[in-house]
């Protein structure tokens, strides 16, 4: 059952990946890379990582692509005012994709991903432990991070902030 769903969210998963690479529209594309996003995002709920699953939703499906969506509408991309590209350009990524292709298959071959390396921990993915661990342990490193955060956003409010007007 779970290997059946793994590879049913594999498949949908390349499929919908290939379609944000052939999609003609942006938009388009910006959509299918979010529902990408929730099939990876399935992944890491049949691996035992809610916490992963959770964040991946809320960071990359909801914030960072909805930015993107954003800055797209806001160019608003027209085949008019695309480059022309030269087949020099094409013939170079033909050959870069090419040379990325030899080395996944080089280093897919020397891996042996059909037998797992040692029983799996079913509690280590779960939200209780994390914040366990987190609260913990590690403190110190999350509230001097909260504070680089806050930090962060009074800079971004104070950029974004526009000077008044004066008339002399």
């Amino acid at each position: 059952m779970i290997a059946s769903l793994f590879y049913f969210l594999a498949f949908v998963s390349i499929f919908l990946a290939a379609m944000v690479v052939f999609a003609k529209n942006p938009i388009h594309s910006v959509l299918y890379l979010i529902l990408t996003f929730f099939s990876i995002a399935g992944h890491y709920l049949l691996l035992n990582a809610q916490f992963l699953a959770l964040v991946h939703i809320v960071v990359y499906a909801g914030a960072i692509m909805v930015l993107f969506l954003f800055v797209i509408m806001l160019l608003n991309l027209n085949a008019a005012t695309e480059p022309v590209k030269s087949n020099m350009m094409r013939f170079a990524g033909a050959i870069a994709g090419g040379c990325l292709m030899l080395v996944l298959i080089a280093v897919l071959s020397k891996t042996n991903s059909m037998q797992p390396a040692h029983e799996a921990n079913t509690q280590i993915g779960l939200i209780k432990n994390l914040g366990k661990v987190l609260y913990s342990e590690y403190n110190l490193p999350f509230e001097i991070a909260s504070i680089l955060f806050l930090i962060a956003m009074i800079g971004a409010v104070i950029l974004a902030k526009k000077e008044p007007k004066t008339s002399i």
